[in-house]
């Protein structure tokens, strides 16, 4: 059956007066004119703005705020010329106090909603600077005929067209800065209409640019890449094809890291990999993870979702002995040799779907103290009845989606008996309206 259109025909609305009453989830004000809810991009609550309909539909209205009538006293001016026009941020409007205000609400109100779970303890928001902070990116990269140049950056937030961009105040400054440099080096490339993107990954001290090309290079284009790698410092590699096709093209040993400076450990990884993109609150994150956990020396841990191990050397420096589960192969051995990198033992490493788990796989036929998650924004459904059976004390649940989290601390707390302990949000991405969020969840009586 064919999938019915929600939006109204016929002629657009004329601009209205509205009344914002709160912020929804992916940063637009809420309003609501003559019954029907209308969702205004760049309103605050507690504004009255002038809103022109950008989109109407059966149940809802889409607008944006041309004029603000009434201004919040949390609105402040936005840092970034380009932001209203790049959609990756929603919320530099609003003070980044007051953003990460909404946050919180907005997790213990999902909480609530869909989990019908509050936490006995609000845990105090983890935040960090909110300029320069994005150290992992895949920014986009588009040949103008018309124009004759290149734009790069992220897609409007209104289409699909690229925003043009001249910098990224959220971005590390190291290429947040140089969108005019970049431009003009692809510009003098032969493939400069078959370059569609570039990968930024940055560690600690190094930054890699991950040129993607549909098209072989000439020995020109390499010249002119690797004279930008040596002019700047940064590291640049090139990807013909899928990730695995990813090679240097200078320096030819392209080290990426991070340091944990409060476990003595560091996490080395590669052009592709999923880190978390903000490294202040990554630091906090895992500071407060193991804090939650409780871990003590010679406690055994199940660790899902386990990555490169930004969990698991932590918890191996601890002390605890660590059975960690990755779904991608490739991942798991990495993660194997950053514990050998770090002189760490004790930990299992083991890939597995954890979206269709085994019940007959050795690591879930054991018994933990202590279980660590941090599952992708889908969250881990699937593996909760198997966590509530190995019936460890604790479960810290980090989550980067807080309906997926809501839905699954109702389910630990009214189907398996856990208490939600405890819950709070990380401004892992500021001005943005994504919500990271980590809870404690304890088992009666331990």
């Amino acid at each position: 059956m064919a999938r019915r259109n929600n939006r109204r025909r016929g002629p657009p609305r004329a601009p209205a007066e509205l009344s914002i009453e709160s912020l929804a989830q992916d940063g637009r004000g809420v309003a609501r004119l003559d019954g029907k809810a209308v969702f205004v991009a760049g309103g605050l609550p507690g504004e009255r703005v002038r809103a022109a309909f950008t989109q109407t539909h059966r149940d809802y209205d889409e607008a944006e705020a041309e004029a603000v009538l009434a201004a919040s006293p949390e609105r402040v001016e936005p840092r970034c010329p380009h932001y209203g026009v790049c959609g990756g941020c929603s919320l530099q409007h609003l003070a980044p106090e007051a953003q990460i205000a909404a946050k919180q609400r907005a997790l213990l109100e999902a909480l609530s909603r869909i989990g019908g779970v509050a936490p006995e303890r609000v845990l105090e928001p983890l935040t960090a600077p909110v300029w320069g902070y994005r150290r992992k990116a895949r920014l986009g990269v588009r040949y103008v005929a018309k124009k004759g140049r290149v734009l790069i950056g992220f897609r409007e937030r209104q289409g699909r067209l690229l925003a043009d961009l001249a910098r990224c105040e959220v971005l590390v400054p190291e290429v947040g800065e140089r969108f005019g440099e970049l431009a003009s080096l692809i510009e003098g490339l032969s493939v400069r209409e078959q370059i569609p993107q570039i990968e930024v990954m940055a560690g600690d001290g190094t930054i890699s640019l991950v040129f993607r090309h549909l098209e072989p290079l000439n020995d020109d284009d390499r010249a002119r890449l690797t004279a930008f790698a040596q002019d700047t410092g940064l590291f640049v590699a090139l990807q013909p094809g899928g990730p695995d096709t990813i090679v240097p093209l200078w320096p030819e040993a392209q080290p990426l890291s991070y340091a944990q400076p409060d476990f003595g450990t560091h996490v080395d990884f590669r052009p592709g990999d999923f880190i978390q993109v903000n490294a202040g609150i990554n630091r906090q994150m895992v500071v407060r993870a193991l804090e939650l956990l409780d871990v003590r020396p010679d406690m055994d841990v199940l660790e899902l979702f386990s990555g490169l191990g930004n969990f698991t050397l932590p918890l191996l420096a601890r002390g605890a002995r660590v059975v960690a589960v990755e779904g991608d192969p490739a991942m798991t051995e990495r993660a194997a040799r950053n514990a050998i990198a770090n002189g760490l033992a004790g930990a299992e490493q083991h890939a597995a779907d954890l979206f269709a788990p085994d019940p007959k796989a050795p690591w879930l036929t054991r018994r933990y103290d202590r279980v660590l998650l941090d599952p992708p924004r889908s969250g881990a459904r699937e593996m909760l009845p198997y966590i509530a059976r190995l019936a460890p004390a604790r479960i810290v649940y980090v989550s980067c989606d807080p309906a997926t989290l809501a839905r699954d601390a109702g389910e630990l707390a009214k189907v398996h008996g856990y208490r939600l302990e405890a819950a709070g949000v990380m401004d892992m991405f500021p001005h943005t309206a994504h919500v990271e969020s980590i809870a404690l969840f304890v088992r009666p009586g331990a």
